[in-house]
């Protein structure tokens, strides 16, 4: 009996489900069994790491931490995205700006994360603008190339039929580079968003006082090496809810279309 297009997906969705538990459950065993003969403040247990991370979940202040970090990488993602979608259309329309930025996307791509945190630190202080900066910085480089790259896909057809029909620079940007760049868009975005979250533990650890990335300096300064594996599972956590709730549902709806549609 053939299977239709639509159970083939629910197959394939279950079977990556079940890799992905399966894998969950390697890296606890290996983890745990790594951690028989290690001592509790170089690599706590998973058990014991879970009851500090339930513990510290039932407090307000875990809760003020993560919403705090949320909203600095949120802020810096949000503002790298539209720079960096803005900045992208118009480098791949313009050969002339895009031949003159060039080098300069390039010597930014080259700075590490690490120094536009203690630039950051210099310009913002302990703010929530250097962490918000860091992200930025980090995030934006990486869709602005991503979009740049797709402006080459984009069909010349269009664009001289598009002429043709007398239409603008600016509705040719958002009825034919936009739609076209979409696919490198998310690929950046996801990407992005990744590294930007990662950073932002950095920059908080250098130049905030509060945040998962400020907990993380304070715990591991204390040697609280149960409390770091607790943050960290609380960023990953993060990162996973707004992969697989946010970036990759709102993917797969605008290119619902792409799709095989069942018989």
């Amino acid at each position: 009996m053939k299977r239709s297009p639509l159970q083939m997906t629910q197959d394939r969705r279950l079977r990556l489900i079940g890799l992905r538990l399966l894998l969950i459950v390697v890296v606890v065993g290996v983890w745990g069994i790594g951690s028989l003969g290690a001592p509790a403040f170089i690599l706590p247990s998973p058990a014991r790491v879970f009851g500090v991370w339930t513990k510290l979940v039932v407090t307000p202040g875990f809760w003020a931490d993560f919403g705090i970090t949320f909203y600095r990488i949120a802020m810096g993602f949000a503002f790298a995205t539209v720079v960096g979608v803005v900045l992208g259309l118009l480098l791949g329309a313009s050969r002339l700006l895009g031949d003159f930025f060039q080098p300069l996307l390039v010597v930014i791509n080259t700075v590490s994360s690490s120094i536009w945190a203690i630039f950051a630190l210099i310009w913002f202080g302990l703010s929530n603008w250097s962490t918000i900066f860091v992200v930025f910085m980090t995030a934006m480089p990486l869709i602005l190339t991503n979009v740049w790259q797709g402006t080459s896909t984009v069909n010349r057809e269009f664009i001289e039929l598009a002429q043709t029909f007398r239409m603008s620079r600016l509705q040719v940007l958002l009825k034919i580079y936009l739609p076209t760049i979409l696919p490198q868009f998310f690929a950046g975005a996801r990407l992005a968003f990744g590294f930007g979250a990662r950073v932002s533990i950095v920059a908080e650890a250098l130049g905030a006082s509060s945040g998962i990335g400020y907990r993380l300096r304070q715990a591991a300064d204390l040697v609280q090496t149960d409390q770091v594996f607790a943050w960290t599972a609380t960023l990953v956590i993060l990162m996973i809810f707004v992969e697989a709730m946010l970036l990759k549902p709102l993917e797969s709806r605008l290119f619902a279309w792409r799709k095989p549609r069942p018989d």
